[in-house]
């Protein structure tokens, strides 16, 4: 099968440098490496990358996490898979990617996540999350799964994450507009069209964020707006809350053991991650501006400021 690594990237900095070097070293080369970079200003480096790297310039204000990866797919039209990766994960091996792409042999498999694992200076915060998210064991998703499951049988990152076109064709692709979660809104798709979705623990990336409690609020509220526009997926699958019980009970067990003095700053940390998912939700009530200061992805909303504008432009004229 032909293979393909898609890897949208901004302003990517010195880091990327080992990504780059970790892809060159896989025991599995793909047929070609898209990069789409939406920087304010182009990296020269970017052009003298050698074959198989292709880099594609789109314009900051036109990145969606759902319609960038669209778009990918339209250039990438010869790959059978298509792996997706972000510019701050970095293969642990070089096995990374072979291990990755092995559970597509069951041709049921529309997708395969791999395990991310905390970098090596990340605190025990974010620590935890990866552990509790990114378990050592791998797992094979079907929609049978949902009853048990609920919503995290619909769980998947594009952090490190490989699609089999022809089920991503099955189900209309990304989402051509999307904040944020636009690999749940496909793994969802997938999995109620009769496809299976894999956890591969064994594709292992180092990839973690230390955020703050406002970074925090801000990529909750993204989530809860996503909920908020695709309502279908809890319709379908159930709410996020009984996980959340769950989450928060394995991280006060995890920071007893390994930095109690952390478990206040958890405690708020929880109660900023609900407040923020909540007000996502109800982003239908609140202004533009309120909302663009709430969010982590700004560019999403001046996008949305232009298609208002344009909508009622266009209503204006119609009425001249």
């Amino acid at each position: 099968m032909n293979i393909a690594i898609c890897i949208p990237i901004f302003n990517p900095g010195d880091q990327f440098g080992r990504l780059i070097s970790a892809l060159a070293s896989q025991t599995v080369r793909p047929d070609r490496i898209l990069l789409i970079d939406s920087s304010p200003i182009s990296d020269p480096s970017l052009a003298g990358l050698p074959t198989p790297f292709q880099a594609v310039r789109i314009a900051g204000k036109d990145f969606d996490h759902g319609g960038t990866r669209r778009l990918a797919l339209d250039v990438l039209t010869g790959e059978d898979l298509v792996v997706f990766l972000t510019q701050d994960a970095i293969p642990t091996d070089r096995r990374s990617v072979a291990n990755l792409i092995a559970p597509f042999v069951d041709e049921k498999v529309g997708a395969v996540f791999g395990r991310q694992l905390p970098k090596v200076n990340a605190g025990p915060i974010e620590a935890h999350a990866r552990r509790f998210n990114y378990p050592p064991e791998s797992l094979m998703k079907s929609a049978g799964c949902i009853p048990l499951m609920g919503l995290k049988t619909a769980f998947i990152s594009n952090t490190f994450a490989a699609y089999r076109r022809s089920a991503l064709e099955a189900v209309d692709s990304f989402p051509a507009r999307s904040i944020v979660s636009e690999d749940t809104f496909v793994a969802a798709q997938m999995l109620l069209a009769g496809w299976k979705v894999a956890y591969c623990a064994e594709a292992q990336v180092y990839h973690s964020h230390a955020y703050n409690w406002r970074r925090e609020f801000q990529r909750y509220f993204d989530i809860g707006v996503f909920h908020a526009r695709e309502p279908w997926i809890r319709e379908k699958f159930g709410g996020a809350e009984g996980e959340g019980g769950r989450f928060l009970r394995s991280e006060m067990k995890y920071l007893g053991r390994h930095a109690p003095h952390l478990i206040p700053s958890a405690l708020v940390r929880t109660v900023v991650k609900y407040l923020g998912f909540r007000a996502g939700l109800m982003e239908k009530y609140l202004p533009l501006q309120v909302k663009r200061w709430m969010s982590m992805q700004k560019a999403f909303w001046n996008a949305e400021q232009g298609d208002s504008q344009c909508s009622e432009n266009k209503q204006n004229s119609s009425t001249v």
